[in-house]
């Protein structure tokens, strides 16, 4: 696909949701990922990535593993404190609330639809 990702916000359009999403594409935001919250309304993509783990995570997560056209290859719930095994063809990873997933109907064989938010506009000159 080409797309050439970077950290902001986007929309996930799922077969039963449209769902606020977080992407974490450069190093620093993907290493962060949800390290030290509560909890997390939405999604989180992570991109590049073909495993995650929950060692120092606070709640379970639901994981999906998605290929470069953000077609889902595999579902896992992850409780804290687990390694995530790599998949493969993975090049993204979207992360939610344990639950989450299976209500917004993402499950194996479906495609997402993933539509980044435009830039924020630049701060006018100030005269002065």
């Amino acid at each position: 696909m080409g797309r050439r990702w970077r950290d902001g916000e986007a929309t996930l359009y799922a077969p039963a949701a449209e769902v606020p999403v977080r992407i974490a594409a450069s190093y620093r935001a993907r290493t962060r990922g949800l390290l030290g919250r509560e909890g997390i309304t939405g999604a989180l993509l992570l991109t590049p990535a073909s495993s995650v783990h929950t060692v120092r995570m606070r709640f379970a997560i639901d994981v999906a593993y998605l290929d470069r056209r953000l077609r889902v290859l595999a579902v896992v719930t992850m409780p804290p404190g687990r390694l995530g095994r790599p998949r493969l063809r993975s090049r993204h990873v979207l992360e939610a609330e344990a639950g989450a997933l299976a209500s917004w109907g993402v499950r194996r064989g479906v495609r997402l639809d993933l539509t980044p938010a435009p830039p924020a506009p630049a701060p006018a000159p100030r005269d002065g």
